[in-house]
């Protein structure tokens, strides 16, 4: 089934006129430019370069980014809004843009010296893709039980490790890597890294065959003997901590964004297509049961979307999110989940194949509960603020 541009609920969420300009033009753009590629790049398994770099025309790639330094020198909040609308076509693209602005830029805005934004955040805003680099393979959840290691030598830091499932692995240059300089110290000993690519003892290494979000790349890192300048430290060395800390609890507010796109996207399809299903001599959209499925479908989406936006909110105005942003990571990864699920119920044996849009954003919503941050983790974090 041909993809094309479909009505859809709106948020009842009140946005000022340049927010809602703002979702209206990222709208226009992913409708027009993304939706028509969404099925080859998930076959593919790739993101054309072309894309990417209508995505820097756009100014999504930079929201954040101050003017001085080439970016849109907009909120946070505009940032969730992109991934939100993009995500709504087709995740995988969400979640470039999102990796880019939440974690990548986010990280060099609080943490980098002026030397650090004048070098890497003019590069981020005309046309370089970012990547974080965190997860290792004995590091998931436990995040800050890191086996990179970062040894002084000089007027250098010499890394040597091995990074999995990095996010924007293939398109990166600019890389955020996380390795501690004493493994006694615990997360103490940890130091981030601005590292770039074709810096020698640096290669990406192999990519990620997934079920979901397929274009988006995923891929280890590998360092061996790999030197980078002292001047390359983010922040102070033995507080990288602070940072991942910091920049993951906003990241988990653009995941969030992801996954109400996400839902949103496939309850459009759903009502698109049970108005156009007849069974028994009538559209399904007329049988009640249906009609219920899609309300409380509508309800929980909205549910979502307004956990999301509050974290977003609170963020911008300064005031303390580390549980609004660890509730509407978990509800909205649910919320995705399920409302995919019953998309492809209400499309029948069509949901279940690729010529249909649904399965896609199915396969696509598994991953909300699981990166950056597990449910269990949320719920962990969740718990531990009620209880203090």
């Amino acid at each position: 089934m041909a993809e094309e541009t479909i009505a859809h609920p709106q948020p009842l969420t009140v946005l000022a006129e340049d927010e809602r300009i703002f979702r209206e033009s990222v709208r226009e753009f992913a409708d027009a430019q993304v939706r028509p590629l969404v099925r080859e790049m998930d076959e593919h398994a790739k993101i054309p370069r072309a894309l990417i770099d209508q995505l820097f025309d756009l100014g999504v790639m930079a929201i954040e980014i101050p003017e001085a330094y080439g970016g849109t020198g907009a909120a946070f909040f505009h940032s969730v809004l992109a991934v939100e609308e993009f995500s709504r076509v087709d995740p995988s693209v969400g979640v470039l843009v999102d990796v880019q602005n939440t974690l990548v830029v986010n990280a060099l805005l609080r943490w980098g010296n002026d030397d650090i934004k004048r070098r890497f955040l003019t590069k981020l805003a005309s046309g370089t893709v970012g990547a974080y680099a965190l997860s290792e393979a004995g590091s998931g959840s436990d995040a800050f039980a890191l086996a990179t290691r970062a040894r002084e030598d000089g007027a250098d830091y010499v890394l040597t490790g091995r990074k999995l499932w990095i996010t924007n692995g293939n398109e990166a240059d600019i890389f955020l890597v996380f390795a501690t300089i004493d493994p006694g110290a615990g997360y103490r000993g940890i130091t981030a890294f601005v590292v770039e690519r074709g810096t020698p003892g640096f290669t990406v290494g192999k990519k990620e065959d997934k079920l979901g979000i397929r274009a988006s790349s995923t891929c280890e890192l590998l360092f061996e003997d790999c030197r980078v300048p002292r001047g390359n430290v983010l922040g102070e060395a033995g507080k990288g901590y602070k940072a991942a800390i910091e920049t993951l609890n906003e990241g988990r507010i653009g995941i969030g964004a992801q996954m109400i796109g996400l839902a949103r996207g496939a309850l459009e399809h759903a009502i698109r297509y049970t108005k156009e299903r007849r069974q028994f001599g009538k559209p399904v959209a007329e049988f009640q049961a249906v009609q219920h499925q899609l309300a409380r479908a509508a309800v929980e989406v909205e549910a979502a979307t307004l956990t999301v936006y509050n974290a977003a909110r609170l963020r911008d105005a300064g005031r303390p999110f580390l549980t609004e942003a660890a509730i509407c990571k978990i509800y909205s990864s649910e919320v995705a989940e399920r409302v995919a699920s019953l998309a492809v119920n209400l499309f029948g044996g069509y949901g279940f194949v690729k010529d249909y849009p649904v399965e896609k954003l199915y396969r696509d919503a598994k991953i909300g509960q699981i990166y950056e941050g597990t449910s269990n983790l949320q719920l962990q974090t969740i718990a531990k603020q009620l209880l203090t």
